[in-house]
């Protein structure tokens, strides 16, 4: 283990650290420098590139006037009855209106924004993730913010105060590409890593394993509505591909029997009973609208080319993946400046509990991108202040590390980070497991976890290879891996918690809603022992944000 006063190859001090370099990431370094302060993003692969913003084709996000009262209204009330009672309307219009901010922003920096079809107006609701970043990278760069690429936070520093209380003072972790060492030394901490999907293959997951989850709880962070988090989605089987846009309206899903079945539980239904699922764009011969659905969805198109199939002709195997909090309701739990439970800890993003926006319902593409945008721009903001108020002298004060599992050498491990991840996958990723939930089930899922943990994970370390670099990359592994499996228990404790139906936490045992749980968030958290409890503040905003 590194202690904080060794010796680094890359030693910074900032005023704000942001780990993790995602949309939410990028607009925390953009709030925090706006305040004066100086930044540093450390992104665990390229920024620009990485994550599901990073590589995919395109989302949606809201885009709504300030001045349109009744759209706003609209929108906002839209989400309410799939939010199961849990979520905050207040924080809908705030949401929203930073998003609309933030997409001015990028406008007036020069972004060149794709056209409508009819070439008369911008269409700033349809967003292209891997042009918008590559664009705010350059933005950062013209802010003087440092960014590590290929930089992994593999522990935070911890700053010690005269009751005991230990708030968040850094980070230190690795350069996977180079093997090297890094320390930043910071008046505040960011985490925007994103959620996680427990690796199931979708689109931008490779980064995403719930490494500031972890993070955050060797601190004391709670976590919130991790229970809302059995989310998956159809896609053509061994792909890449997330949700059915490219689908347009179009398609037609089957069951391995041939009989047509609606997306969602009846698909799923279908996939445990009879086997398969399949899908056919067989709803249009119209020429004109399929090829606008191939040039509207090109990577989408490139993998029937690939594989020789005429979607509009032929059935193709679809499955259920599982996309798990990296777009559900579950996540660290902050407040309404982004704070979480620790001091000079603040959170955005993916990584977030986003019940205040989507309550135990799924976000969708649109929130959930303004999520991103608006809530890494508040835990920015709020950072900076944090950092000018209250820890003035961050370049000198003492520091410790506070990593606390998967940090240390050793020489021979019990079993290889792969093998936990394997248990994870083998608990979080089936339908009959994660979609369709039992107490029962549940139960020897978490026994598997607890016992995972306690005999391995409890004492997992990395091994020094051969160079720097794959040394690095096996200490990456192993944080990486001990992070799944404190996700995994975190998420199925608070499953076991909440005895009833609801969004996307479904039991069989429990099948509809619980009057005992109207309005109440569960809160979790711990590594030694896990906890669960119930909460009624977890929303909590004034109604100031209702009006622009």
């Amino acid at each position: 283990m590194q202690h904080a006063a060794d010796a680094f190859d890359v030693e910074l001090t900032a005023d704000v650290l942001v780990i993790g370099g995602g949309p939410a990431g990028a607009w925390a370094a953009l709030a925090a420098a706006d305040e004066g302060a100086s930044v540093v993003i450390a992104e665990k692969g390229y920024l620009g590139t990485s994550g599901p913003f990073g590589v995919g084709a395109g989302t949606g996000i809201y885009y709504i006037m300030p001045d349109d009262q009744e759209q706003r209204d609209t929108l906002v009330d839209a989400r309410q009855p799939i939010a199961y009672g849990l979520s905050d309307p207040a924080w809908g219009y705030r949401v929203f209106d930073q998003s609309y901010a933030n997409l001015d922003a990028i406008a007036k920096w020069g972004y060149a924004w794709p056209r409508t079809p009819d070439g008369t107006r911008e269409s700033r609701g349809n967003l292209r993730g891997p042009t918008i970043m590559a664009f705010l990278r350059s933005i950062l760069l013209k802010h003087g913010i440092t960014i590590l690429d290929h930089s992994p936070a593999l522990e935070l520093l911890a700053s010690g105060s005269a009751s005991g209380v230990r708030a968040a003072a850094g980070a230190q972790g690795v350069n996977k590409q180079t093997g090297q060492s890094w320390q930043v030394r910071a008046g505040a901490v960011v985490i925007t890593t994103g959620g996680t999907a427990f690796l199931s293959g979708i689109l931008g997951d490779k980064t995403h394993t719930g490494d500031g989850y972890l993070l955050a709880a060797e601190l004391g962070a709670e976590f919130s509505g991790m229970e809302f988090t059995g989310q998956y989605h159809a896609a053509p089987t061994e792909t890449y591909l997330t949700r059915g846009a490219y689908r347009g309206g179009v398609g037609t899903y089957y069951d391995n029997n041939g009989k047509p079945a609606r997306e969602g539980r009846q698909l799923v239904n279908a996939i445990l009973e009879t086997g398969g699922a399949w899908d056919q764009l067989d709803r249009t011969d119209d020429p004109v609208a399929q090829d606008l659905l191939r040039r509207s969805h090109p990577i989408a198109f490139q993998y029937f080319e690939r594989k020789g199939i005429d979607p509009f002709k032929q059935r193709y195997p679809v499955s259920f993946v599982l996309e798990g909090t990296m777009r559900a309701g579950g996540g660290i739990a902050i407040d309404d400046d982004l704070a979480t439970s620790v001091p000079g800890l603040f959170a955005g993003g993916d990584c977030t509990s986003r019940e205040k926006l989507t309550g135990g319902g799924p976000p969708g593409g649109g929130p959930a991108a303004a999520w991103a945008f608006a809530t890494g721009f508040f835990a920015g903001q709020s950072a900076a202040r944090f950092a000018r108020s209250y820890a003035p002298h961050h370049a000198t004060r003492p520091v410790a590390a506070a990593g606390r599992f998967g940090t240390g050498q050793v020489t021979r491990r019990e079993a290889a980070p792969d093998e936990i991840i394997a248990v994870v996958r083998d608990e979080m990723l089936p339908l009959e497991k994660n979609y369709w939930r039992t107490g029962p089930g549940m139960a020897a899922s978490l026994a598997r976890f607890e016992s995972t943990w306690h005999h391995v994970a409890d004492g997992l370390g990395w091994v020094a290879r051969d160079n720097a670099k794959l040394t690095a990359r096996d200490r990456l592994r192993t944080r990486e891996a001990v992070s799944l499996l404190a996700a995994g228990r975190w998420v199925y404790a608070s499953a076991l918690a909440r005895t009833e139906s609801r969004g996307l936490h479904r039991r069989t045992d429990f099948p509809h809603y619980s009057p005992e749980f109207d309005g109440q968030h569960l809160l979790s958290g711990g590594l030694d022992q896990v906890w669960v409890r119930k909460d009624l503040h977890v929303n909590t905003l004034s109604e100031r944000t209702r009006v622009a």
